[in-house]
C-alpha cells in the first residue's frame, strides 16, 4: 500500500518498452488474480509470468492503454471492502 507495487509496475512496463518494444495492459488482469500471483510468485513464478504474457500489448504509444494502467495500478492497491455477515 506504500507505492511499491506501482513503482514495480511503472518499471516492468518502462523494461518491456525499451527491450520489447511492448507494455503490459493492465486492464486486462484480473485485481484478484494478479494479487493472487504476486504472492505465488515468491516461490514459483509461473502464474505471474503467464499473466503478464496474456495482457502484453504493442500498444506502447497508447495513451489510453497508459492511464488505464495508472488507474489499475491504484486499484490493484485498494483494500476491498469485505461485509462478512
Amino acid at each position: 500500500m506504500e507505492g511499491n507495487g506501482r513503482s514495480t509496475r511503472i518499471w516492468l512496463d518502462l523494461m518491456l518498452k525499451k527491450n520489447l518494444k511492448l507494455c503490459v495492459d493492465w486492464s486486462k488482469i484480473n485485481k484478484k488474480d494478479y494479487l493472487s500471483a504476486m504472492e505465488k510468485s515468491v516461490s514459483n513464478l509461473a502464474q505471474i509470468k503467464a499473466l503478464l504474457k496474456s495482457a502484453l500489448t504493442d500498444k506502447i504509444n497508447d495513451r489510453e492503454v497508459f492511464m488505464k494502467g495508472v488507474d489499475y495500478s491504484y486499484y490493484y492497491e485498494q483494500e476491498d471492502n469485505i461485509v462478512e455477515e
